[in-house]
């Protein structure tokens, strides 16, 4: 029996301390709950909200919540609203998945130690090749929008216009064609830049005519 015990905390500290534990345990949990325990969401355009708070595990020398832990809390809820509106469950189905493949953050006030905040995810729209979303990290003491988050979701072995009709098709007795909603103009200076940044990278490795993922 001690010989058990001794053996499951070493696997235990093992995978926390040579892995990202936490997140690997985060992650999927959020997907289970959203899957099991929470109503779908029908609207794909809706926002969705992920409750959170900050922990010491989340601090910085400064006493505030890191700014690379705002990335890992708006992935925990992306899984969750993804899941939610049931776009990862379209993806399975059609045999694709999704990869993130840019982000952008502005961080406008600090999150202190046990502030409570939510993360509100939605998705803006998409394009032939990804779909894009917000995140916007709202403390519950005041209302303030502490941090904004934007992403690049990129989707392999389909599109996402597949994806948006294998939902319709899905929900609705009839086929219909759901054109994407017209997209924030900062977010389309942000794909611009994207996109000449991906050119320019290019043109260094003399890969020109080869297309990012």
């Amino acid at each position: 029996m001690m010989e058990l015990l001794v053996v499951s905390l070493s696997l235990a500290l093992a995978f926390f301390a040579l892995l990202d534990g936490w997140y690997l345990v985060r992650v999927p949990c959020a997907v289970l709950r959203a899957r099991l325990l929470q109503p779908r969401v029908r609207d794909l355009l809706a926002e969705q909200l992920y409750a959170g708070r900050v922990l010491p595990s989340d601090l910085d020398l400064l006493l505030h919540m890191n700014n690379a832990r705002y990335l890992r809390e708006a992935d925990v809820a992306r899984a969750a609203h993804l899941t939610r509106c049931g776009v990862l469950g379209a993806l399975r189905d059609l045999g694709a998945h999704t990869v993130l493949a840019a982000s952008c953050a502005r961080y406008r006030r600090s999150l202190r130690l046990f502030e409570p905040f939510e993360v509100h995810t939605r998705l803006l729209g998409w394009d032939d090749r990804a779909f894009y979303l917000e995140a916007r990290f709202v403390s519950l003491r005041d209302g303030f929008v502490c941090a904004l988050l934007r992403f690049r979701q990129h989707v392999l072995g389909t599109s996402p216009d597949r994806v948006v009709q294998h939902l319709c098709k899905r929900r609705l007795p009839v086929s219909l064609q759901v054109e994407p909603p017209e997209l924030p103009e900062d977010l389309k200076h942000w794909i611009t830049y994207n996109e000449t940044s991906s050119q320019l990278l290019r043109a260094e490795s003399g890969l020109s005519d080869r297309k990012d993922q």
